[in-house]
This record gives structure tokens, C-alpha cells and sequence, in this order.
């Protein structure tokens, strides 16, 4: 069951609140059905990708704000300055950075209870989804789910971020053609997704299984694997984004602006990945 994160208002029945929707996965979905569900009309959603940014909904929120409304940044970075006039009436809420955790509540568990739902509303499809969103298919494990509750979550979570079928073929080519540099292995991808090769990767899915794994897609770099790993890239790359059952294992992802700083970052990565 969701526990109370301790520092949000409760929001059921009140309109004075709206809802900034972040990055789309299945967890996203989710909890944008909740909120159509309990809080009608108060929801605004971009379509966003992973690395959302408060900036997203910059005008929207500053809206809100003239309006008396409380603006509610659901997985969305904070790259807007501390003195933004908006931000007194701003709540967050998140999963990520900083707010990553295997004992965290996931931003769908914080949402039901800022909504103060009835608990017969928390679903096993709802838990499980949650569990996928911290710890992914270790999490869902965990949490008793059976294969074929596994392999449909995490369908269903590919779906809900794009994954398009000619993405996972080319997931399943680049696998094949994986390298291995030191204790990291490294995936290339035409994609400008790592979802599928990160799912296809997993000996629970039929992969051939990794300790720690990175994916270079043509603008953007994605890790996963060990915590320590996660937590020093989250501090060495400024604007990137980070999450999953830390501190023990996560992901990292940043943007590339080029191949250069491309290079130079995949080197720093072998070398953390390396035994202490």
C-alpha cells in the first residue's frame, strides 16, 4: 500500500489544485488516468519524453499561478530559477534525483495519497506498476508478480513511452553487436530509445544479462546498473536524470550535445564501473 510522503496536501476536492504532467511511461499513464478519474479538468500533459523539465510548462504553471491556483510538478527537473515568482504556490513530486529510493514511494503511490484515495483503489495492476517504476523487473519480482505479469508491465510500460516494433528490432540487432569495456558493457543503438535493449538485456526476459550497462543512442547517453555508479554520473552531469531502487542499482541518462563529450563521458564511465 502507498505511504503518506508527509509533505503533501491533500487535494481531493479541491480545485484550487492543478497538475503538470512529466515524462510518458506507464506510470505517467497511470496516474494521468487517476487524476481524470478524481480531479477532472485539473490536469495539463504535454506528451512529454523522459527529462521533462519544469521550464516544459513554464507559462502554463505561471498561469495557474495568476489564477490562485496551486501548481502540482509531477516528474518534472527543476531548471527554473529559486526566485521564480511561481514557485510559492508550487508542489513537487517525484522519484528521481535526489528523491530516488528502493524505500521511496514512486510518484503514482505519492499522487493516490495526496488525492487521499480509498485504499480498495490501490490495484495490484496499480502495485505492480509501482514496483516497475522503482525497481523494475527485480522490483515487480519482489513484489510476487508472476512472469506473465512481468512481461506484460513491462509491455505495456514500452508502449506508454513509444517503443515503436522497428525499435525493438533494432534492440535486438545492437545486443547481438554489443561490446564489453572492462566490467561495463556497452550497447550502440540507432534507437533514440534504450528501453527495449534495457528490457531484452535482462536474463529474466530472455537476455543474456549485465552487471552494469550503458546504451549510446545518437543524442543521448543511458546507464544502468550499480548505485555508486548512478549516484557519482548524477553528480558529474549537470541537467541529467537519474532514479530506480538506489542505493543499490538504478539508472542515469543525460542528453549529448556532441561526440566528443560523448567520448570523453563513456571513458569516465569505464573507469567508475571498475572494482574499488
Amino acid at each position: 500500500m502507498p505511504g503518506d510522503p508527509g509533505n503533501c496536501e491533500r487535494a481531493a476536492g479541491n480545485s484550487r489544485f492543478h497538475f503538470f504532467l512529466g515524462g510518458r511511461d506507464l506510470e505517467m499513464a497511470e496516474i494521468k488516468r487517476i487524476l481524470a478519474h478524481y480531479a477532472p479538468g485539473q490536469t495539463t500533459d504535454k506528451g512529454l519524453a523522459w527529462g521533462a523539465r519544469l521550464s516544459d510548462y513554464r507559462a502554463e504553471i505561471e498561469a495557474a499561478y495568476a489564477q490562485g491556483k496551486t501548481a502540482v510538478a509531477i516528474e518534472l527537473t527543476d531548471d527554473l530559477p529559486k526566485r521564480w515568482k511561481a514557485r510559492r504556490s508550487l508542489l513537487e513530486i517525484d522519484h528521481h534525483g535526489k528523491r530516488a529510493g528502493a524505500n521511496v514511494p514512486s510518484a503514482l503511490e505519492q499522487v493516490f495519497d495526496m488525492l487521499d484515495l480509498p485504499k480498495r483503489a490501490w490495484t495490484r495492476r496499480r502495485a505492480l506498476i509501482a514496483a516497475n517504476d522503482i525497481g523494475h523487473v527485480a522490483g515487480m519480482d519482489a513484489a510476487g508478480a508472476s512472469l506473465d505479469e512481468i512481461l506484460a508491465i513491462r509491455a505495456a510500460d514500452r508502449r506508454a513511452q513509444g517503443v515503436t516494433a522497428q525499435d525493438e528490432t533494432e534492440a535486438r540487432r545492437a545486443i547481438v553487436a554489443r561490446t564489453r569495456k572492462g566490467h561495463l558493457t556497452v550497447i550502440e543503438t540507432a534507437s533514440r530509445t534504450s528501453t527495449a535493449i534495457a528490457d531484452l538485456m535482462l536474463p529474466e526476459l530472455g537476455g543474456p544479462g549485465y552487471n552494469n550497462l550503458l546504451v549510446a543512442m545518437p543524442d543521448k547517453l543511458a546507464f544502468f546498473g550499480e548505485g555508486r555508479v548512478v549516484r557519482a554520473l548524477a553528480r558529474i552531469v549537470e541537467g541529467s536524470w537519474s532514479g530506480g531502487a538506489l542505493p543499490e542499482r538504478g539508472y542515469w541518462g543525460t542528453e549529448m550535445a556532441s561526440r566528443v563529450e560523448r567520448t570523453a563521458l563513456l571513458s569516465q564511465i569505464v573507469d567508475l564501473t571498475q572494482p574499488a
